[in-house]
């Protein structure tokens, strides 16, 4: 059978067409799945910097954990003592007046003083920090001035240690002063516990205080007074 020329040239175009739109298809799926693979690198490079920044996020917060313990670290240490040469150390418990067992006892050297003992309670360990003991006498407040020219060091009380310090209430020659038969002794100006101490019939007149010591033989008021 004869196909005319005109047929043949439709079923041409036809075939043309055909082909072409399967390549357009072709081109077209390789683009979808060119999208598709760039859509999954990129998600997973989102993944990634995620996963980084939380990673980041969680190593700010463990140094921010270490920190407040370098802090508290810092602040249980605390600042220290004076340690009467200038400079100041770490040291223990302040002792309070509450801290300790007193006791006095009369002397005759240096024409009199009433010699002060200081030791630990049961259990605690305690400073005595280096600055003169405080010591008043009567409803006044009269205090005892500085026996010595500088202060000593601090001491330690625990166990069996003991610490003293001399006063001498009457550091004038005349018959001035007022009798009492107490003193009242504190670690420093703010114990909050003082503790008042009998003593023999005393009279004050410009009193002093030596540091505390831990030898007794060291706590002898000699200088200090006047001859007013």
């Amino acid at each position: 059978m004869l196909i005319s020329r005109p047929r043949v040239r439709m079923f041409a175009g036809a075939s043309l067409l055909v082909t072409a739109a399967m390549f357009a298809t072709a081109c077209q799926s390789d683009e979808t799945s060119s999208g598709s693979s760039d859509s999954s690198a990129s998600a997973k490079a989102t993944t990634g910097a995620t996963a980084d920044a939380a990673g980041d996020k969680d190593s700010a917060a463990d140094s921010s954990a270490t920190s407040p313990g370098a802090k508290d670290k810092g602040a249980q240490d605390g600042s220290g003592a004076d340690t009467g040469n200038g400079e100041r150390g770490k040291v223990g418990q302040v002792c309070g007046a509450n801290d300790i067992s007193w006791s006095t006892r009369d002397e005759s050297q240096a024409g009199g003083y009433i010699l002060v003992m200081a030791k630990a309670k049961a259990g605690i360990t305690c400073v005595l920090p280096a600055a003169l003991p405080t010591v008043a006498f009567g409803s006044d407040g009269t205090e005892a001035g500085p026996a010595e020219q500088s202060v000593g060091p601090a001491v330690t009380l625990s166990g069996g240690t003991t610490a003293y310090a001399g006063v001498n209430p009457k550091t004038t020659n005349d018959n001035n002063g007022k009798e009492l038969d107490s003193i009242i002794v504190a670690v420093g100006n703010e114990d909050a516990n003082p503790v008042s101490l009998p003593v023999g019939t005393i009279t004050v007149d410009k009193p002093v205080v030596t540091n505390w010591h831990t030898s007794p033989a060291d706590a002898v008021p000699f200088g200090g007074g006047t001859d007013q």
